[in-house]
């Protein structure tokens, strides 16, 4: 009979989740940069028409307010739930072909030297493939922001 307080490593090992899995949100991915602007520049730049169609696609136009609902014509769709200016969006967030819609959080935090870090928060991922393009892409978000916000 094994005893059950030695553990080998062998149970531990199976136990564990993939990256990025969580119990009570599924798959969630976050990815951040500290650009050098101020927060307000930030959010200008996160949320100017070029801005937004970085992470939501092409839009006619969207009024940055909570129950904003939006479409893109890439068809990405969702609804703003929270809108706190120079600080804090949080929406829900589905690409076309997706079953359900994903929660993504997106914060402005104030770092050293004026500077900004930008932070995307997405949780409710189907999988870890999905996780992982959604990694890239919202690295791929933060490169262009950033090579704007280095332009200036």
């Amino acid at each position: 009979m094994t005893n059950p307080r030695i553990d080998n490593g062998y149970s531990e090992h199976q136990a564990r989740k993939p990256v990025g899995q969580t119990s009570s949100v599924g798959f969630q991915v976050g990815v951040r940069r500290t650009l050098p602007l101020s927060q307000e520049q930030a959010w200008r730049l996160l949320t100017s028409p070029e801005g937004l169609s970085w992470w939501l696609g092409g839009l006619s136009a969207l009024q940055l307010e909570p129950g904003q609902r939006f479409f893109s014509k890439e068809g990405t769709s969702g609804e703003l739930r929270i809108v706190k200016p120079l600080e804090q969006l949080r929406l829900s967030w589905q690409r076309a072909g997706w079953e359900q819609a994903s929660t993504l959080q997106i914060r402005l935090l104030a770092a050293a030297g004026g500077r900004t870090t930008i932070s995307f928060h997405q949780e409710k991922l189907k999988d870890a493939n999905v996780r992982e393009q959604m990694k890239l892409y919202w690295e791929e978000v933060l490169a262009r922001l950033t090579e704007k916000a280095e332009a200036k």
